[in-house]
Order: C-alpha cells, then structure tokens, then sequence
C-alpha cells in the first residue's frame, strides 16, 4: 500500500453524458446490490454525506437512495477502478436494495439456456 493522496473527481473518466457507473455492494456479504450511474455533484454529495447519492437519468435529478422508501446505503468505502471510469461503492444497504423488493437487483441467472429467479421480494 502507498500514503494517501488527495482524491479529486476530476480525475475520473466520466462519460459523454457526465456520468460515471457506480456498482453497490454489501459490506457484510460480498453481494453486489445494484449498479446505478454518479455524476461528479452526486459523488462529492455522497462523500460529503456518507449516504449514496446517484444521478437519476429519467428524472435528471438527485437520487438519495433509500430517501423515500427507507431503504437506505450508507458509504463504507468507495473505490475506483484501475481505469478510473466505474466505482465501487462498498455500502451498509437497509433493507432491500431493489425497487422490485429484493437484496439485489441482480435477481436472475441464465442457466442452461433458461432464465432462473433466484430470490424472491423481501416481506
């Protein structure tokens, strides 16, 4: 491991759109939650915050997760991949983290062909 060096948002590769792939996962389990897209304000919210903010595409807006259904992440670790154009945002996830109700929004595996559910919604 080297020291620690100033982290700027500038340094990321964003896309053409200003934003940048953001995948969550568990901090307790391993398990990848969801992956939703960060613009630089909703990462510098998100590091200011501790509580994941994402940049809503269909709403153009601000996206506090969990901010309406409780549901919330908070940031444990953030990392940045050798690219420097995708994050990991390493969270504590309350309840679930999809909007279908489920841990994760990677409910579904395609097996021999065959799509298979492999969780089911939370409650």
């Amino acid at each position: 491991m080297t020291g620690a060096v100033e982290f700027d948002p500038d340094s990321l590769r964003y896309n053409e759109a200003g934003l940048i792939p953001a995948i969550a996962q568990c901090a307790e389990t391993g398990d990848v939650l969801m992956m939703a897209w960060m613009n630089r304000a909703s990462l510098v919210k998100t590091l200011e915050t501790g509580k994941v903010t994402y940049w809503s595409r269909s709403r153009a807006a601000f996206w506090v997760k969990g901010e309406s259904s409780g549901h919330v992440q908070d940031l444990v670790d953030l990392r940045v991949d050798c690219d420097r154009d995708c994050l990991l945002l390493v969270v504590r996830q309350t309840g679930p983290a999809c909007h279908t109700n489920r841990r994760s929004c990677f409910y579904t595996a395609i097996r021999e062909g065959g799509e298979v559910e492999l969780m089911q919604p939370e409650g």
